[in-house]
């Protein structure tokens, strides 16, 4: 049976628009549920975004979900940009402080479990869900989803957005078939709608770019693990970590 972790604040919407042709990316737009996604900075602000990431809910509020071979190796400067545009921080530079991975990623790169989530420290005396809320884990969800995916190329500095129906490549991976997800959008949050929350729109993350191929070797064809009882486990031990802070 499915089950999701829901603990606070609303996520990004996961229903496609009724403009927005299934398969094809286009610019996200500047909204509540999108500021909820970033860019992963190697360096701070001023250095190189080469991968995504998304805000989930937790019970500090300060933790992050995106693919595993993301965020392998040191943390130290390594940055989270909620919102990135243009070159600009609108919501803050967060600094990622831990990293938990799946014990099987961390000795052999398991691509059922090329996820990860990360710890951020606190900005301005507020959590990252307190400035701007948070997505939803949904485990267990299955396959049958049309999910919307939002992510930054690492050649622009502006994010792209797509709905697709998504597929089941195996037991423990999913694939969807969406344009221009380049190197860069590894780590982007697999969404569906969620229940109404405060701020209606809500929505739930059943998976992140990645797993096979580390998320496709073509631009327009992505992978991520799928989201079962590993993730699960994972989640709550980076809670329990968050704990220790």
């Amino acid at each position: 049976m499915a089950w999701l972790v829901a603990l606070a604040l609303a996520g990004a919407t996961g229903a496609a628009s009724p403009s927005q042709e299934l398969g094809t990316s286009r610019t996200a737009p500047v909204d509540r549920a999108d500021d909820r996604i970033g860019a992963i900075f190697s360096g701070g602000l001023s250095g190189t975004h080469y991968c995504s990431a998304s805000i989930i809910d937790s019970p500090r509020g300060n933790m992050i979900v995106t693919a595993a071979h993301c965020l392998s190796g040191d943390d130290g400067d390594k940055v989270f940009v909620p919102g990135y545009r243009d070159g600009t921080a609108p919501h803050g530079v967060w600094q990622i402080t831990q990293t938990v991975e799946d014990p099987a990623w961390t000795s052999s790169a398991d691509p059922d479990v090329d996820v990860a989530f990360a710890l951020v420290a606190p900005l301005g005396g507020r959590s990252l869900q307190q400035t701007l809320g948070a997505n939803r884990l949904a485990v267990d969800e299955g396959f049958d989803h049309v999910v919307t995916i939002t992510g930054y190329p690492g050649a622009t500095d502006l994010p792209i957005t797509c709905s697709d129906l998504v597929n089941q490549f195996s037991s423990t991976q999913m694939r969807i078939d969406c344009t221009g997800y380049s190197d860069g959008t590894s780590g982007s949050p697999w969404l569906i709608p969620g229940q109404a929350g405060p701020s209606h729109d809500e929505g739930e993350v059943i998976g992140v770019i990645g797993g096979f191929e580390t998320g496709g070797y073509t631009d327009d064809v992505s992978y991520s693990s799928y989201f079962g009882d590993r993730v699960g486990d994972l989640y709550r031990a980076a809670v329990a970590d968050d704990a220790k802070r």
